[in-house]
C-alpha cells in the first residue's frame, strides 16, 4: 500500500494506491485512517473500489456498515471511486445515493469526481 497526498480546494486527501484488496475489514480501514491522520495530516481518504473487498458492496454482509461506522467514529471521511454500473442491487444503489447526499461517505465514478465530492 502506498499513500500520496492530493489537495483540492485547499483540502488534503490521502490517496490510497496499491494492488490487491487493501480494505478487507473495519480494522484495515481504521489502519489507513490512522496512517493518514498521523503521517499525512488528513482524515480524508480516497480509494479505488478495486482495493476494497467485494463483500463491502454486498450490504447483507454488514461489512460496509461496520467499516463506515468505524471511520466516522474516528472522524474519517472516505470517497470510493470506480465503476458501479454492474451492480443490480437496489439497496446498494439506494445506499450509494444516500451516502452521496451526506458529508462523510462518497461513491464516485472517477478519481476526479471523488476528489470533488470529498473536498466540497
Amino acid at each position: 500500500m502506498d499513500i500520496k497526498v492530493l489537495t483540492r480546494n485547499n483540502v488534503r486527501c490521502a490517496f490510497v494506491c496499491g494492488t490487491g484488496k487493501i480494505i478487507t475489514d473495519a480494522q484495515s480501514a481504521l489502519d489507513i485512517l490512522i496512517n493518514a491522520k498521523y503521517n499525512f495530516d488528513t482524515a480524508n481518504i480516497v480509494i479505488d473500489k478495486h482495493l476494497v473487498s467485494e463483500n463491502f458492496f454486498i450490504l447483507s454482509t454488514g461489512l460496509a456498515g461496520e467499516i463506515l461506522q468505524k471511520l466516522i467514529n474516528y472522524g474519517g471521511r472516505i470517497a470510493i471511486y470506480g465503476d458501479y454500473s454492474h451492480y443490480t442491487s437496489k439497496p446498494l444503489k439506494d445506499f450509494i445515493y444516500e451516502s452521496n447526499r451526506g458529508k462523510s461517505v462518497f461513491f464516485a465514478a472517477t478519481l476526479e469526481d471523488a476528489l470533488d465530492m470529498i473536498t466540497r
